[in-house]
C-alpha cells in the first residue's frame, strides 16, 4: 500500500505523455528522420568524388579535362567566370583550376575535402603530363563496419534523445504541475516528496525501451549500422543514463515557477552538452585544456558508453568509468532535488 501513490502518479504521467503528439514526435520520429537525412548527406567515406571546377570554353582546358576524366574519383564541373568564389564558399566545388602554366589551384586549405581535391587533381594532371612514378603501392581497400559517420551518429542521437526526453519530460511536467496548483493540492495528501519525485522517474522509464529501440533497430536493419554489443549492456547503459538525466531534470525543476524559468534553466543546462558532448561531431575537436570538463559531462559519458557498446562490443566492465560518471550525476542530483524541492 505504501507504493500506491508512486504507481498512481507514474501512471498519470504516462497518460499525459501519450496525449502529447509533439512529445511522441521528438521521442520516436525525430531520431529516425535525422538518421536518414545524415545518411544521405554523409555517405560512406570514399563513395563521393571530389568536385573540381573549371571555366568553360577555354582551349587551354582540353588537356586538363582529358587528364581528370580518366580519374573516377574526380568530378569536373563548369564554373561561370566570376562565380568561382561563390562556388567554393557554398561547397559546390572543392577546388578551382585556373589553366595557367603550370596550373593554378584555388581552394580553401581549412577544408579537408579541398585539401583532398588538391592532392588528387595534382596527381592526375602530373600523370597526364607523362610523369613516371618510381613504383606503385599495393592497395588493400577495406570496409570497416561502424566506421561510417552515420554509424557514429546514431548512438549520439540516442544519447541526445535520452537526455532531452528525460530532462524536458520530467522538468516541464513538474513545473507545469506547480503552475497549475496541482502540487499545492498534493501537499494535503499523505504522499511524500520521495514518492512524487520517484514517480516522475519511474514514468520516464516506461518510454525508454521504444525510445532506444526505434533508432537502433532502424539503424541496424535499414542503414546497416553494426550492433556488436549485447542487448543487456545497451539496456543497462540506457537505464542508467535515463535515471541520471531524470534526476538532473528534477533538480532543474525543483524551484521553477514559470514556463520562462523552466525553459531558461533547461536550455542553460543542456546547451553546453549539445555543443560539447560529441553528438554531431567528436568532442576530441576541442582543445586539451577543456577536455577534463567535457569528459565530466553526463552526456559525454552516455554517448561514449553507447558507442562503445553498439560499435565496439564493449561490456559493462569496459564502460564502468562512464557508468560511474552517470551514477554520480544521478545520485547527487536526486539528493539535492529531494532536499530543495518545494510544492509551491
Amino acid at each position: 500500500m505504501n507504493d500506491l501513490p508512486l504507481i498512481q502518479l507514474a501512471l498519470a504521467r504516462y497518460r499525459e505523455f501519450i496525449r502529447e503528439p509533439e512529445a511522441l514526435f521528438w521521442t520516436f520520429v525525430f531520431p529516425v528522420v535525422m538518421s536518414v537525412v545524415m545518411a544521405v548527406a554523409f555517405p560512406a567515406g570514399g563513395s563521393s568524388p571530389v568536385l573540381v571546377g573549371i571555366e568553360p570554353g577555354r582551349g587551354e582546358t582540353t588537356a586538363i579535362r582529358k587528364a581528370l576524366a580518366a580519374q573516377p574519383e574526380i568530378s569536373v564541373r563548369e564554373v561561370a567566370p566570376g562565380a568561382a568564389q561563390r562556388a567554393l564558399r557554398e561547397g559546390e566545388v572543392h577546388l578551382i583550376i585556373v589553366p595557367t602554366t603550370p596550373p593554378t589551384y584555388r581552394f580553401d586549405p581549412a577544408r579537408e575535402e579541398s585539401r583532398t581535391a588538391r592532392l588528387l587533381v595534382d596527381d592526375a594532371l602530373k600523370r597526364g603530363a607523362g610523369r613516371a612514378d618510381p613504383w606503385t603501392a599495393r592497395e588493400e581497400a577495406q570496409q570497416i563496419p561502424g566506421s561510417r559517420y552515420i554509424d557514429w551518429l546514431i548512438p549520439g542521437l540516442v544519447g541526445l534523445g535520452i537526455m532531452s526526453t528525460s530532462m524536458w519530460g520530467i522538468g516541464f511536467s513538474v513545473a507545469q504541475s506547480r503552475m497549475r496548483k496541482v502540487l499545492k493540492l498534493l501537499v494535503a495528501t499523505p504522499m511524500s516528496r520521495r514518492d512524487y519525485l520517484g514517480a516522475q522517474m519511474l514514468a520516464r522509464l516506461v518510454f525508454l525501451a521504444p525510445e532506444v529501440a526505434v533508432p537502433v533497430t532502424f539503424g541496424a536493419f535499414v542503414l546497416n549500422m553494426p550492433m556488436r554489443g549485447s542487448i543487456a549492456a545497451l539496456v543497462v547503459v540506457s537505464v542508467v543514463g535515463a535515471l541520471a538525466f531524470g534526476a538532473l531534470g528534477l533538480l532543474v525543476a525543483s524551484r521553477a515557477r514559470t514556463f520562462e524559468a523552466i525553459s531558461g534553466l533547461m536550455n542553460l543546462s543542456m546547451l553546453p552538452m549539445w555543443l560539447l558532448s560529441g553528438v554531431f561531431f567528436s568532442a576530441a575537436n576541442f582543445p586539451e585544456s577543456v577536455q577534463p570538463v567535457i569528459q565530466a559531462l553526463p552526456l559525454t559519458a552516455l554517448n561514449d558508453a553507447l558507442r562503445a557498446v553498439i560499435l565496439e562490443g564493449s561490456t559493462l566492465g569496459d564502460a564502468q568509468a562512464e557508468l560511474w560518471t552517470l551514477l554520480m550525476w544521478g545520485i547527487v542530483s536526486f539528493a539535492v532535488a529531494l532536499r530543495i524541492f518545494r510544492w509551491r
